[in-house]
């Protein structure tokens, strides 16, 4: 199973912002869409990934002007990413050592999605069911 795979069952859409759009309403954007993360763009450009926990981190750094400070002053900056052909396991790999709960997705330079760490373990789990299910059908003759 590849990195593909949970794209296609994503709906598609891919949530961006501005770097010098507000933190506080990049939180509204996150409670309208029920996401944890959105991604920083300066143009065509992916600088990084403000999750809720860079805003949680912004927060206790500047709590009283959080609101107002750009999304980029927040961000986890674009380090790591993924293809559509990356597997899950190597996915997987790639946010535990770098202990990123989000990992952009690129084609050919382009991209072309966002995976979170619960897609991956999810979409694991699903495998991981199916599997079961088949093996205690072969099992049980049926």
């Amino acid at each position: 199973m590849t990195v593909a795979s949970i794209l296609k069952s994503k709906n598609g859409r891919l949530v961006k912002v501005d770097a010098e759009f507000p933190i506080g309403a990049v939180t509204e954007i996150l409670y309208r869409n029920n996401i944890g993360a959105v991604l920083v763009m300066r143009d065509d450009e992916l600088l990084g990934v403000l999750s809720d926990r860079g805003i949680v981190r912004a927060m206790a750094l500047n709590p009283q002007g959080v609101r107002t400070l750009p999304a980029e002053r927040a961000m986890k900056p674009r380090q790591h990413e993924a293809a559509p052909s990356t597997t899950l396991e190597e996915a997987m790999q790639i946010m535990t050592t770098h202990r990123v709960r989000y990992l952009p997705v690129f084609e050919a330079r382009k991209l072309v999605g966002i995976i979170s760490i619960g897609d991956v373990v999810k979409a694991l789990l699903d495998r991981q069911a199916v599997a079961v299910e088949s093996l205690t059908a072969y099992i049980s003759g049926t």
